[in-house]
């Protein structure tokens, strides 16, 4: 479970481009998978070994100034709640707005650590003339500029030093599921049929919400945590009619749990958001299962099960081994069988698989079917081994594993699948000299 680091500031002041400075190693290597265009705006960074999550809340804002006055409100609003720290980016260039003035009086009242940052600072000149920030009253800034990343060292360790210290979570081997997917999909009323008469009683006083809230449950006979998706709040702050922010306040309970519970709208089918929450669930590494709701509404003539499942595996590919179950939270139906699935993928999450049984299984495979030649050159896997981490990770090694090709890394990955069951959970497979 991570910290959090929300970008924020008014338009064209170099917002995005920080952002991708602070995640680009990682999101290079995450997001080499064919055609899926991921959501730009969340990334994960990593400084001096300490790794924290990146929210670029500037990303969706598009529109006048007048509209984008209500628009930034709501960034920051975003972000006091969300996040547990806060960049806010002014521009040297045009000194101090009116708006800048209206977001530091924002920020002011926050018990978080703010950092004012001016960028485009490139010359003397340019340092001096930030000394008119002090007037936002945020007291002392760091001057950077962004386009080649000077000053954002020393950023980056003032913020490393003041995020809070992640206490390590007592470790119960309960599974932790997170309820998450787009405003009415019907997160709640899934929530309600599970937990019975229990009403889910949401305290929302400002500060509280800094943590997923853990609730355990038994139901079914099975034990579980539910963690609390911070989508069930009240929604007078932030009006919850852009994708982003619903997305974003998914951002932590998808953090701090083991499965994603994914709810879909049968009647919207797999939309944009759906899957960008999906993504960020693939992403983190975490158990995935698709509850389609609301299927006692479709009319069955026209989708058959296996159509809708079939539409949602195209969207979702490569990563298509992930359990669909169609339910109805109003009348409960199929609502044991979706907990029973999350505690087999929870179960399919933690498994390990003995070196020696892999090696006897894989290396079997690979001898009947080896890589392709690559520029004539005849590939050689030799051994594999399960990584000793916390999600499956699994490494072959091979004499030139620099000419395999992603069509066989999947070919293993399918083979993986197929014998050992990962249902429902992403697996990372390297490919490493000997």
């Amino acid at each position: 479970m991570g910290n959090i680091v929300a970008i924020v500031g008014r338009p064209n002041v170099g917002k995005s481009t920080l952002f991708n400075r602070l995640v680009q190693r990682r999101e290079a290597i995450v997001d080499a998978v064919s055609g899926v265009t991921r959501d730009r705006h969340y990334g994960k960074t990593d400084w001096n070994g300490q790794e924290f999550s990146v929210i670029d809340t500037g990303g969706y804002v598009v529109g006048s100034d007048d509209v984008f006055e209500a628009e930034i409100d709501k960034q920051v609003e975003l972000a006091i709640d969300e996040a547990d720290a806060i960049i806010f980016m002014v521009d040297v260039e045009s000194g101090v707005t009116g708006m800048d003035e209206a977001v530091a009086s924002l920020l002011r009242k926050v018990k978080k650590p703010v950092f004012l940052v001016i960028n485009k600072v490139d010359n003397a000149i340019r340092e001096t003339n930030a000394v008119e920030f002090y007037a936002l009253g945020l007291g002392e800034y760091y001057t950077i500029a962004s386009i080649n990343g000077s000053g954002t060292g020393d950023l980056l360790d003032a913020i490393v030093e003041a995020l809070p210290e992640i206490e390590e979570e007592e470790i119960d081997d309960l599974p932790r599921f997170a309820v998450v997917g787009r405003p009415n999909a019907g997160k709640s009323s899934f929530i309600n049929a599970l937990i019975g008469e229990e009403r889910y009683i949401v305290t929302d006083i400002a500060g509280t919400t800094r943590d997923s809230i853990d609730t355990k449950y038994n139901r079914f006979g099975f034990d579980f945590n539910l963690v609390d998706t911070a989508g069930i709040r009240k929604k007078s702050k932030v009006k919850e009619d852009l994708e982003f922010y619903s997305v974003m306040r998914s951002v932590r309970a998808i953090e701090h749990s083991d499965v994603c519970i994914v709810i879909i709208d049968a009647t919207r089918g797999f939309e944009g958001q759906d899957q960008n929450i999906f993504w960020l669930a693939e992403k983190n590494k975490k158990g995935v299962v698709i509850l389609v709701n609301k299927w006692d509404l479709v009319d069955k003539d026209t989708h058959t099960t296996k159509q809708f499942e079939a539409k949602i595996r195209q969207e979702t590919a490569p990563f298509t081994d992930v359990p669909i179950i169609f339910i109805s939270a109003l009348t409960k139906q199929r609502i044991f069988k979706a907990i029973e699935t999350a505690v087999e993928v929870f179960e399919n999450r933690k498994k390990k698989i003995a070196t020696s049984k892999l090696n006897e299984t894989m290396l079997e495979i690979i001898k009947q079917n080896a890589p392709p030649a690559y520029k004539g050159k005849f590939v050689k896997i030799k051994y594999c081994m399960q990584l000793p981490t916390y999600t499956p990770q699994f490494v072959f090694f091979a004499n030139l594993p620099q000419y395999i090709r992603a069509p066989y890394k999947r070919y293993i990955e399918n083979k993986l699948r197929e014998i050992y069951d990962f249902s429902g959970v992403p697996i990372v497979i390297y490919f490493r000299q000997k």
